[in-house]
This record gives C-alpha cells, structure tokens and sequence, in this order.
C-alpha cells in the first residue's frame, strides 16, 4: 500500500508527495507543514490519497483505494484528530483508516500551536514558538534549506513521544574552503618572496630556488583559478555526492549537514541530539590508485631520505621545526615592536605603573623569542646557506653539498656568530630593564614636596619627557637588534624549506595540495560540528567550563571498507582528522549581530591554524571569562572506522585490515588520554564512562569481523563527554543514513524509553521518510538509497533499509 499527501503550491495546481510503502499492517507516520510564506487559509484543502502499489520500485499509479480532502480549518478547531475509514470492496467491513491528527511540540509559552512536519521545510503554523526553538532559529544563523521530519511514537509506558529532526545545509561548506584558499595562495605568494630574499646563490642552489619557485607559481595559479571558480558559485550551500570528483570543488566537503533531533517526552525534559553529516574528507579528484595521504607520505619520506643527492636532507621534524620558527617569528616581531612602543609611551606619561606593566609584557615576549631561536637548526641552517654563497668551496667535499643524515656542520664558517647574534637581544632587553629600574628608583626617592616647595618643583623638576628620552635609544637598539635577527632567522628557515622541496621535486607538491584538499574538507566539516555544539551548550557552565580547561573532544564515525579505493580514502581520512589537531578556536565578540559578521574567520598558515567565532554581544557577555579574553580552544580529533558493505566482507576474508585496527587502536589511546585530562568533578564520578572505555578498548583488539560496537560505543562516549559527533561513508548519503537513523532510535530506546514494539516501525519511518531519504533525493534526484539486495545481504542487520527504498542507482 502507498499513502500520498497532496497539497498544492501557491499561484500553480501541481501536487507535491509523499510515499510510504508497507506489506502488512502498514503504520504510517507521516506529516505535512506550509512554509512560512505559503498563502494558507481556513479554506486550503490538503488531499490524502490510498493506492494500491504493486510494484514498490514504481510510482503509485495503480488503483486508488481512498481519497479524502480536508480543509485546515479542522486543524483549528478543538477536534484534534479525524478518521477517515477505508472500506473493502464490497463496502461491507472496513479495510483500514486514515487519522489526521494535530501534533504540539513542546510546552509552549502562549497558546497552542499546531505542528505538522513536512519534507522541505522547518517553519510551522501557529502563533507562537518555544523559548528554545526561538533561541534554536538565533543559534543556526547561517544555516540553509531547512528540512524537517516529526513523528509520534510510543513510549514503554504506552504514552507517546513526539521527535522532530531537522536536516540543513551550511554555508561553512563553502567559506571555510574559500579562506582556506586564500591563505594558502598568501602563504606560497611569501614563501616564494623568502626565496627571492635568500641573496645570490651558487649556480647549483639557484638551479633548485628556480625550479621550487615555479613549482610555488604552479600551485599558486591552481588555487587562484579554484577559488575564482568558488565565489562563482551563489545559491548553493553543499556540494553533492556526484560532484564529488569535480576539480572546482575539491576543496569543498561533500555533502556536508547538521542534523538536529529534538524528543518530547511526557514528564521529562525536552532533550535534542546533533549530528553531522559528511563525505569522508578525500581528493576525489587526484584518486586513489597508488593509495591516500597515509601511504604516500610514507613512501614518499623513504624515497625522498634515499634520492636526496643534490640537496640537503631535513627530517620531517626539522622542516616542522622550520614552519614553527618562521610563524613564531612573524607573530612575535611585531608584537615586539607594539610593546616597545607601550614602553616609551608609558614613559612619555611618566606613569611608573604603566612603565612596569609594559615591561613585564615586552620582557616575556623578548624572552620567548630568544627562546625559539635557541635551537640548533637555525645554527646549522646558517652554516649551509653561507656554504651555498657563490664562491665557497667545502674543505672535505670540493663541491657542492652532499645528502647526509644529520644536520650538517662547517667549521670553516665561524660557528659562534649565530650564538652572539641572538644573544645580543637579551643584553638589549637587560639594558632596557636596567634603565627603567634605575628611572623607577629615582622616582621613588624623590622626597615628598612641602607646600611652599611645589611652585619651585614646577620649575625644577625633571621634564616627563626625560624618561621617553632616556628610554628611546635603549629601546631603538633593541628593536633594530631583533630585526636583524629576524631576518637571519627567516633566511636560515627559508633555505631548510628550500632544501625540503628541492629534495622532492615534483612529488612533494603533489603531496602538499592533496594534503590541503583533505584538510579542507576536514576543517569545514569540524567548524560547523565545532559551531553547532558552541550554540548547543550556551546555557551550560560545565560544558562552557570544559571547553576553555580542557577543550572538546571531536568523534568522527567512518563507515569506509579497506578494500579498492575505499582504503584510499580511509588513508586520506585519516591524515586529514589527524591534521586537525594544529586547529584552535577563539570566540569573539561580533561587530554587529548581521549574518555576515557572525560568520567563522579562519587565520593562520599551514602549521597552525586558528578559527575564530563571533558571537553577538549579549549572548558574547555572559561567557566565562577566560573565553572571553581569547583563551585559545582545543579539539581533539579522533576516528573510529568500521566497514560495513560487501567489499569489507572481502577484506576480512582474503585481504588486509590492518588500517583499520591501526586507526581504531591509536584512536582509542587519545580518546582515554582525553579523558584522564578532564578534572572536572562531573566526568571523574561518572564510572559509566570508565566502564565505557574499558568495553570500547576490548572491543578494539578484538577480532571480530564488522564490529560495529566500537561505533557504537565510541558514540555514546563522546555524546557523555560533551563532544560533537560526525559520521561519514564515501558521500555521506546511503551507508550513513543507515547509521544516523540507527544511533536515533538507539537514543529515543536508550534515554526516551522507546517502546521495543515501535523500534523497528521508528527506525524504518525514519529511513522510508526522514530527513535522510530527503538528503539522497537531494543528491542524486531519486529517492532510493543505492543498495541492491546482494549488497544488503552483506551489510549488518540493523544497517538495513526497509523494503522499497533501495535500488541500484548511479551516484
């Protein structure tokens, strides 16, 4: 049987539908709403229709066994629910019956208000809404294309529930990428400036400084032409599954949306559940035939280590190492500069508070510099770029540097240079403390002037302007000091940079662009889960307190097979969530509460990237205040990954899935580690989690073929430790709509007391009719997730769509 709902659009006299399908004793649960700016009246008539579909691969267009029109007005009136009866085709017993019933969501905070879910739209119809839904519509303020679901279902107490979920587009899908673009272009554009600025060169290192700086021009035009395609692109908020391979859009997430599912309950409190959704984070377009970012970046660290003969080699950590000096620099220099400033200004004041607490501020600065460029490879990178001078000639090689495993070293460059240079800061630094010592001392040693005395102290005294003039030299000295140290440092910093391209050539900066698609992809993804969660846990001390403490731990649920492409996305996956960890947050406090301003601005470079989150002031004001002064906030990224299809079934019996018990294993390390961080007296007393924990670790180094438990549980404990959730599959439309409606019903058994009767009816509602049978539909314009019956045969029991809702399709 099938039950089409009609109702007809404004100014057109098309139909819209909806279609369950059932075999026996069919309970359909389905709903209708009008958008907001939809002309309802009393008089609009909404059709409900019975067919007999004898094929549930067809559209409904066999025999009509019931029609029935009924006007809103019944809606308004103080009958709430109406059945119409179905007789059979004698007309003698009934067949069945169609109840339309008024459904209120929430306790409301004027009068009543009638709710009925519809497909594509989140608006309602009444006259009021609930505080919490009000400050629902201010939290998602960029979100877009609404669509939302209710149901009723019933308790174990025979009472109901009524659950609402709401599916939306985000537009981080898109910003997030498009700045990333852009600081990306700004990084290389400097980097290949850096070059430039590294002075002449032999013949053999500016044969390698040319050839990188194209290489840098290449990538540069790429991305420029990326991100011109991108601001082309308006009136779209999420890049769907089949433009996955697309190469515009490969900094994009695919198919990326926050899902919210809100239960009412009798006697209890309002709860909601979040949820994002998104293709696993992977260079689609690259592809995957010599495998991901994991196995590449491995292989090429080996091939690079064993052919590095015309350069230098710099281990991975030096050339990290290289990227933290440089940022550290170009973050400390001016602000070195800015306090010295406050210094002479608080002298110009003649303010001997000021002039201590300027002090204080430009001494920690100065000393965190000089900190970081106490290392030995600023040292030994000098010592090889003055050995690639013009001219120079190595007493042990005769010619130009060979590949060696250590840092190299010459002694015929004079090897204390470095160490002078850098130290001359710190003796700047204690002339200046010893001068505003010396200017406080003599402050404080004036005597107290006597009444008769004040005029003549007006004329005798010293000028203000004596301390600023004391200071000035002292402090001119010093900044011209780091200056000059700054740019030895970045120069040495340059060339170690150089060396790490010049040794993989072209296959490093292959490397680097997928590494920044997947990245991307993974940021935009984690900046919606990140502001999503912000706005959920506004009201909340503890979880406001653990995120400036401690931080938030962010689960990502993968549903990718280790076999064919698949484990290439896995390996892609896998650096990219691993690379999150170099993310911090910041909340800001907003210009303005207009949309654009309350937009998430993403700084920083390669190494170190910090996204920051305005919020409007009144809501900005009542933080704590640590985040309120800018306290930067972690995340801590971990993935679980559990293949679930027929392709897994091969890999466990005659492949490998040594990548995936790697992942799970390492992950499940940070996930405990995260939670021995958290002090906070609410998460130590709760033994449920440790419980929890212990269960999740068995289950890791158990070999048990598709152990979905480890998602399962994985889940739960990040759900209990205020986390965000995300889960993916390939484009985050078929594997994981199975595993959204699963983890809510799950919920709904768990925490809202489910009846076991309705579970299974839920959890095929929501797969028949939900918001992820929407998503598909959006993705691919056909409403079928793409199983066939061979595949499903494969999958998990509970991972199962209901009959009539799957079929082979391209996607």
């Amino acid at each position: 049987k099938c039950v089409a709902m009609q109702m007809p659009p404004p100014h057109t006299h098309t139909h819209t539908h909806t279609h369950t399908y059932a075999s026996k004793d069919p309970l359909f649960l389905t709903g209708v709403t009008f958008p907001s700016d939809y002309p309802a009246c009393p008089e609009t008539l909404v059709k409900l229709t019975v067919f007999d579909a004898k094929d549930k691969n067809q559209e409904p267009v066999s025999q009509e066994l019931l029609c029935h029109r009924c006007a809103l007005e019944i809606m308004r009136t103080k009958i709430h629910r109406l059945v119409f009866p179905r007789r059979s085709s004698d007309g003698v017993s009934t067949a069945g019956t169609v109840v339309v019933s008024r459904l209120k969501m929430g306790e409301m905070e004027e009068a009543d208000i009638d709710y009925i879910s519809t497909e594509k739209t989140s608006h309602k119809v009444g006259k009021s809404r609930s505080k919490e839904e009000k400050q629902e519509s201010l939290c998602f303020f960029r979100h877009l294309n609404p669509i939302c679901k209710v149901y009723r279902f019933q308790t174990a107490d025979s009472k109901w529930m009524l659950v609402r979920e709401q599916m939306e587009e985000c537009t981080l899908s898109f910003s997030v990428p498009k700045q990333l673009l852009s600081l990306y272009i700004q990084e290389d554009t400097s980097r290949v400036q850096d070059l430039r600025e590294l002075g002449e060169l032999s013949p053999h290192w500016d044969n390698l400084r040319k050839e990188v700086m194209t290489r840098y021009g290449g990538i540069i035009s790429s991305y420029q032409e990326t991100l011109t395609e991108l601001d082309k692109i308006t009136g779209h908020s999420f890049k769907p599954s089949c433009c996955k391979a697309q190469k515009s859009l490969e900094f994009v997430p695919i198919n990326l949306h926050t899902q919210r599912m809100r239960v009412t309950c009798p006697r209890k409190t309002d709860a909601s559940y979040d949820i994002v959704t998104a293709g696993a984070p992977a260079a689609h377009f690259q592809g995957f035939k010599c495998g991901g970012l994991h196995r590449l970046l491995s292989r090429y660290e080996a091939e690079k280590k064993s052919t590095a003969y015309q350069c230098i080699y710099y281990s991975p950590e030096h050339t990290a190492k290289a990227q933290e000096v440089l940022g550290t620099v170009d973050l400390l220099q001016p602000l070195i500069v800015s306090l010295a400033d406050q210094l002479l200004q608080a002298a110009q004041e003649h303010s001997s508070p000021g002039l201590q607490d300027a002090l204080k501020n430009l001494s920690d600065k100065t000393e965190q510099f000089v900190h970081t460029l106490k290392d030995e490879l600023v040292k030994s990178a000098l010592l090889a770029l003055h050995a690639a001078r013009p001219g120079y000639v190595s007493k042990r090689e005769g010619g130009p540097l060979k590949h060696q495993d250590s840092i190299p070293h010459h002694k015929e460059y004079d090897e204390e240079e470095w160490d002078r240079v850098w130290a001359s800061v710190a003796k700047r630094l204690n002339c200046v403390i010893a001068m505003v010592d010396q200017l406080r001392e003599e402050d404080n040693s004036k005597p107290e002037p006597v009444p008769e005395q004040q005029l003549a102290d007006v004329i005798t005294s010293h000028n203000p302007g004596d301390w600023r003039e004391q200071l000035h030299p002292l402090v001119t000295k010093l900044k011209d000091c780091v200056t000059e140290v700054v740019e030895k440092a970045k120069r040495a910093m340059t060339f170690v940079l150089l060396q790490e391209a010049a040794c993989s050539l072209p296959q490093g900066f292959h490397l680097q662009q997928r590494r920044d698609v997947v990245f991307s992809q993974a940021l935009a993804t984690l900046a919606c889960g990140f502001v999503m969660r912000l706005y959920a846990g506004m009201q909340d001390k503890g979880f406001l307190r653990q995120l400036h403490q401690v931080g938030l731990v962010a689960q990502f649920e993968s549903l990718l097979s280790t076999y064919s492409e698949e484990i290439g996305m896995l390996e892609d996956m896998e650096v990219g969530i691993a690379d999150l960890q170099k993310v911090v947050f910041q909340i800001t406090e907003a210009q303005t509460d207009d949309l654009g301003d309350l937009e998430p601005l993403v700084r920083g470079r390669r190494d170190h990237f910090t996204v920051q989150v305005p919020l409007p002031r009144l809501v900005f004001q009542v933080l704590p205040e640590e985040i309120r002064e800018g306290k930067p906030l972690r995340v801590f990224p971990v993935l679980f990954n559990v293949g679930i299809n027929e392709q897994q079934t091969i890999a466990e019996r005659f492949g490998d899935i040594s990548l995936q018990e790697r992942i799970n294993q390492r992950n499940f390390e940070i996930l405990e580690a995260y939670f021995k961080l958290l002090s906070l007296p609410c998460f130590q007393t709760q033994t449920d989690i440790k419980e929890l924990l212990e269960t999740l670790g068995q289950n890791v180094v158990t070999k048990k073929r598709k152990n979905v438990e480890i998602l399962w549980i994985a889940g739960t404990i990040c759900r209990r430790l205020n986390g965000i959730r995300f889960t993916s599959c390939k484009s985050a439309k078929d594997r994981t709509s199975m595993s959204v409606t699963l983890e809510q019903c799950a919920l709904l058994r768990d925490e809202h007391q489910l009846s076991k009767d309705f579970f299974i009816r839920a959890l095929d509602c929501m797969r028949r009719e939900g918001c992820r049978i929407e998503n598909v539909e959006k993705n691919i314009r056909c409403r079928k997730y793409a199983f066939n019956m061979l595949q499903l045969m494969a999958f998990p029991k509970c991972y199962r769509p209901p009959e009539g809702t799957y079929g082979k399709v391209d996607s």
